[in-house]
């Protein structure tokens, strides 16, 4: 039993006490007022009439007619003359009457009142006594109408003492209730303060919870900012400030087995001409400042561009990796005209040479950098030529049903949302122990007679704007293969469709048409849409948690620990990027990082997956940082065996 109800029982107990006390000490008084009162009567009038009995000097029927007449003028039990030897002699007897107390009531206080006794003389001779006895039941019914009356009017006052009780708990519950919500939050990954109130036992209760709260936080944005460091120093090239090249072909992995972006992208290779000559003529601090001047210009697109990634390859090499088709060509020369500027104000030689692709995202990471390599190659050999920095675009053949029009795709994606031509493939999510803790479900889409992956119909899903009513096929999907086996799904979300006014209260409306379904939904939202879509995430959150949902962010790196009010998010889990954890086994600096992040995130009480795991020994390392689950090739073969 909680302590407001202990309280209010007690209360309750008290009142009920004083209540019953108070009325049946005025009922005992009562009682004994009237039972006095009745004695008194009995005697008084029992001495007046045997006075004006005894002057009628034995006159039996002047007594007789005495008697009747007191009996009639009053309300009496009896009354009876008797002779000195105690014989009745005349008696008048009153019928029972019923009264309005009832019998428990007259069994509660009884009224057993002795009658009034008399003398009866002639002179000095004496003629016998006369006992008259009164109703008691008009004692009765007084004290009957008094007793309900103050029992009616403590019943008021008790009512009104109850409410003003309860309205008292209520406003002491209220800031108990706030702090309890204060410390759930915490364990929630919430760190909201609470109004001091003006009781100064719950003000210094109230206060430690904000201090405790406060430092609370403090403590997970000192550890998001540790982390930011610790990205610094293993990802980031410390000469340049671009990502080593280890996490740049990891991040280009990644980039190019995601579901969402282009189907054809682009990527830009800069290499600075003869390094180690530059070093002799020029000087090392010389060509530093031109490695930076470099890496500057390539940082410039990361920072403005969403899924631009940039990194140095080796001493002399970078590259621009565009999340976006028909730019490269235009980023590569734009980059030529800005070095053409800045290079040449440190020494006379420095030259720049650039290689251009675009290529379907179909293609290996290995295809990607040989023809971009090549590119490189005739790029270096003009400026070798030339003397100049110059730029060589090499443009391959755009992937498959390209040239059928926006018009059409849009009209074939229309088509196979209305027909539901779309199903789910499978991958699993283990623990450590091997057990399958849900499924990741990508959708695929029947177009014509393809059945597409995502990668060749999101990019014109957004185009389209209709990723929202692909996502709720996606949704209807999963919920209706949860109810048929009751194993949890995990469906992505593009981030475009949380922009969709509509989108919200459909996908509510879904999950409430099959509760017992919705409790094994997850839902996935990229890392980006925690920075660009907070206020919509956050009320994703309110309205689909109350129904078992559950939320995460996929793709999440480095970036994560930058997420502003990450902790207000009301994520449920965070899946950790395949980029964030190529090679981890590898390199202690990796393990840091992922060791911090999941720290970091289980202080907000969030489960912590790990995506694209291919290599046993990454996937060992990985537990050893005690994620909750992984997914990738490795999880799907040893899953199999």
């Amino acid at each position: 039993m909680s302590l407001m109800r202990q309280v209010a029982w007690l209360l309750l107990a008290v009142v009920l006490a004083a209540l019953v006390g108070a009325v049946g000490l005025s009922t005992l008084s009562a009682q004994r007022l009237m039972h006095t009162q009745l004695e008194l009567k009995n005697a008084d009038n029992a001495q007046a009439l045997a006075l004006a009995l005894s002057q009628q000097r034995g006159d039996a029927d002047l007594i007789q007619l005495l008697v009747s007449a007191q009996f009639d003028t009053g309300a009496y039990e009896f009354v009876r003359w008797r002779d000195a030897k105690g014989r009745t002699l005349f008696e008048r007897v009153g019928a029972p009457r019923a009264g309005e107390a009832p019998g428990w009531f007259r069994e509660l206080v009884p009224m057993d009142v002795a009658p009034g006794v008399a003398q009866l003389s002639n002179g000095w001779n004496a003629i016998g006594v006369v006992e008259l006895k009164s109703h008691s039941t008009y004692a009765h019914d007084a004290l009957w109408r008094a007793s309900r009356l103050l029992l009616a009017w403590l019943l008021g006052v008790g009512i009104v003492a109850a409410v003003a009780a309860w309205a008292g708990l209520r406003r002491i519950r209220r800031p108990l209730d706030a702090a309890v919500e204060q410390a759930e939050g915490v364990l929630a990954g919430r760190f909201g303060q609470v109004v001091e109130p003006r009781v100064p036992e719950l003000q210094r209760l109230t206060r430690a919870m904000n201090a405790m709260v406060q430092r609370v936080k403090d403590m997970f944005e000192a550890q998001a900012s540790q982390l930011l460091v610790l990205r610094e120093q293993v990802y980031l090239d410390p000469q340049t400030g671009v990502m080593t090249r280890k996490h740049f072909l990891a991040e280009l992995d990644a980039a190019l087995q995601r579901d969402e972006g282009p189907v054809v992208a682009g990527l830009v290779m800069v290499r600075l001409h003869d390094l180690h000559g530059l070093n002799l003529r020029l000087g090392r601090r010389a060509v530093d400042d031109a490695l930076q001047t470099l890496a500057a210009a390539l940082k410039a697109y990361p920072s403005s561009v969403a899924g631009c990634r940039a990194g140095r390859l080796n001493g002399s090499d970078f590259a621009l990796w565009l999340p976006a088709e028909g730019v490269a060509a235009e980023t590569a020369q734009a980059l030529a005209d800005a070095l053409r500027a800045g290079l040449p104000a440190f020494g006379a030689g420095v030259q720049v040479a650039l290689g251009a692709v675009e290529l379907p995202r179909e293609r290996s990471s290995s295809v990607w950098l040989g023809e971009a390599d090549a590119a490189l190659a005739r790029a270096e050999h003009e400026a070798q030529v030339s003397g100049s920095s110059s730029v060589v675009q090499v443009v391959a053949t755009a992937g498959p049903g390209r040239e059928q029009g926006e018009g059409l795709w849009r009209a074939q994606l229309q088509q196979a949302v209305a027909q539901r031509r779309g199903r789910l493939v499978e991958f699993a999510v283990r623990d450590r122990g091997g057990r399958l803790l849900h499924l990741e479900c990508p959708l695929q889409l029947q177009l014509d007679a393809d059945v597409l992956p995502a990668a060749a119909w999101l990019p014109l899903a957004v185009r389209a704007r209709m990723t929202a009513s692909i996502d709720l096929l996606a949704v209807s999907l999963a919920l209706q293969a949860i109810a048929a086996d009751g194993q949890a799904r995990c469906i992505n979300i593009a981030p475009a469709s949380l922009v969709d006014a509509t989108f919200l209260p459909q996908l509510r409306d879904l999950a409430a048409n099959l509760p017992q379904a919705a409790r094994g939904l997850l839902l996935d939202l990229a890392e980006s849409a925690a920075a660009e879509h907070f206020d919509r995430l956050q009320e994703l959150g309110r309205q689909l948690r109350p129904l078992g949902v559950k939320l995460g962010l996929e793709h999440a790196g480095a970036g994560l620990a930058q997420v502003e009010r990450l902790y207000q998010a009301g994520l449920d889990y965070v899946k950790l990027d395949a980029s964030v954890l190529l090679g981890v086994a590898g390199e202690a600096g990796r393990v840091a990082f992922v060791r911090g992040m999941v720290i970091m995130l289980r202080s907000l009480a969030l489960k912590v997956y790990g995506e694209g795991v291919v290599d046993e020994m990454d996937a060992q390392a990985l537990w050893d940082c005690e994620l909750d689950g992984l997914t990738g090739p490795w999880v799907t073969a040893s899953g199999a065996q």
